[in-house]
């Protein structure tokens, strides 16, 4: 059934469905129907033993059962179905009427407590008996009367033919009308199936109307809307992430494009030859290091780094980043402070980034004379690493973008040659995810705090080895 349609299974079921009650139902009439013939025939049979009963009444010997002939003959001999056979004492037949001879043994005593039959070619007979003592004790005689029930039987061979004419025909007109019922039923179905071969990229926001869909249905519309919201999501990233590629590339590009042409324009010597190559190779350095981050984020999107299980002390390492930005602490007029302990295995190379990219944030936005603390304490399950700084609030509507690709808080640093590309907060998430923890930022009026928490123990190294020069490096 799995080449078949939705609506063609729902049809054939609805076929097969109908079929077996009509199957059932005609078993359980044909069952009844015998029952009632069945009982019919025992109530024909006892009636005519009654009747024999009494006429065998102070008979005590066969010429006064002969004298009686007459009687019996006007009991038994105007029914066409009835076989009646009269034995005397020592099995001696006083009475025989219709083909009883041909049954080949009398009913036995175990057969009268039931309604026994004999087939006699393609007829069918029910037989009862009872044996009834003479006058003064002088023997029994037993009264055998046999009943054709083929009438019945050709009755119930008619209806059981009639029967599956009116089963075929009803197979074919229930399939037929739940092809109807099912095409009709899943015509909501396919609405939603034609809206969702429309939508391209650039009917992204379309949507599955949830009240005009069946009850059974809502949710798949609500899980497809819920998609589609993401995929809108996702593609305007993309779209967004694509324009500021292209935008911070085309700058440093453009210097070197620029640069080229001014040293070309006329003859110079080899210092200023030399000068051009320096200048250059500062904006070719700037453009690789776009790259190896971008490259960093879109493996560590796909899950082909693995970071390094290996133990780490977090004050320690916090107080390394503090003597690498001791400088640009003092310069900001900045202070450094770290307070807790907290012991984790992961990638020291790589957190050491992760750590860098929100220390140089971190000092960069921080009010001058005010400090910037770095909080190392346990928390549920693991450790917990707070970079906090006195600054401009962020907005609470862009708390959340400001881990987004090139994106940049401030309008004014958007465009134009700007050293740092926006890609700092999005690789520092990527390495805490890929250790297994969050990064989340809270900003109000008195402070901006960026929390990290990492579990204590990281699963053992797999996938790929991190690349050397993404190991070196210690921020964006």
């Amino acid at each position: 059934m799995n080449h078949l349609s939705l609506t063609s299974r729902l049809s054939l079921l609805f076929a097969l469905a109908v079929l077996s009650v009509l199957l059932v139902t005609g078993i359980v009439f044909k069952q009844l129907s015998l029952m009632h013939f069945r009982a019919l025939d025992r109530q024909e049979l006892e009636s005519k033993l009654q009747g024999a009963a009494k006429l065998l009444e102070g008979v005590s010997n066969r010429s006064q059962f002969e004298r009686r002939a007459v009687e019996f003959d006007v009991l038994f001999g105007h029914h066409e179905r009835l076989l009646v056979t009269v034995r005397g004492p020592g099995n001696t037949i006083w009475l025989q009427l219709g083909d009883a001879d041909g049954f080949a043994a009398p009913i036995t005593a175990n057969d009268r407590e039931r309604l026994p039959e004999w087939r006699q070619g393609e007829r069918l007979y029910h037989g009862l008996s009872r044996t009834l003592a003479l006058q003064d004790g002088n023997g029994n005689v037993v009264v055998e009367l046999w009943l054709d029930g083929t009438p019945h039987q050709q009755y119930l061979h008619s209806a059981q033919r009639w029967f599956w004419i009116a089963f075929g025909l009803c197979g074919l007109g229930s399939w037929g009308l739940g092809w109807l019922v099912a095409r009709h039923g899943l015509g909501p179905v396919r609405a939603v199936t034609a809206l969702m071969a429309s939508i391209s990229s650039r009917s992204l926001k379309e949507r599955v109307a949830v009240s005009d869909v069946p009850l059974e249905l809502r949710g798949l519309a609500e899980t497809f809307n819920s998609m589609l919201d993401r995929l809108e999501d996702d593609f305007m990233r993309l779209s967004n992430f694509s324009s500021d590629l292209a935008h911070e590339l085309r700058t440093p590009i453009s210097n070197l494009i620029t640069h080229t042409e001014v040293v070309l324009a006329k003859t110079r010597d080899a210092g200023e030859y030399r000068e051009a190559l320096y200048s250059n190779l500062e904006e070719l350095q700037r453009m690789t290091k776009l790259v190896e981050e971008m490259l960093f984020i879109a493996k560590s999107d796909n899950a082909l780094i693995a970071p390094a299980s290996i133990p780490i002390d977090l004050h320690k390492l916090v107080v390394q980043l503090f003597d690498y930005y001791e400088l640009l602490a003092d310069e900001k007029d900045v202070r450094l402070s770290c307070t807790g302990q907290g012991k984790i295995c992961g990638d020291p190379s790589m957190l050491r980034r992760a750590l860098s990219n929100l220390l140089s944030n971190a000092i960069r936005h921080s009010y001058p004379g005010k400090a910037v603390r770095v909080d190392i304490g346990a928390n549920e399950g693991g450790v917990g690493v707070t970079v906090s700084n006195v600054g401009d609030r962020i907005p609470e509507d862009q708390v959340e973008r400001i881990f987004d690709r090139f994106y940049r808080l401030d309008p004014a640093r958007r465009g134009g040659q700007n050293p740092h590309a926006g890609l700092g907060l999005a690789i520092s998430r990527a390495i805490v995810v890929m250790h297994g923890g969050t990064l989340a930022c809270e900003s109000d009026t008195d402070c901006t705090r960026f929390i990290i928490r990492l579990p204590r123990q990281q699963p053992g190294p797999g996938g790929n080895v991190i690349p050397p020069r993404w190991s070196s490096e210690m921020n964006s």
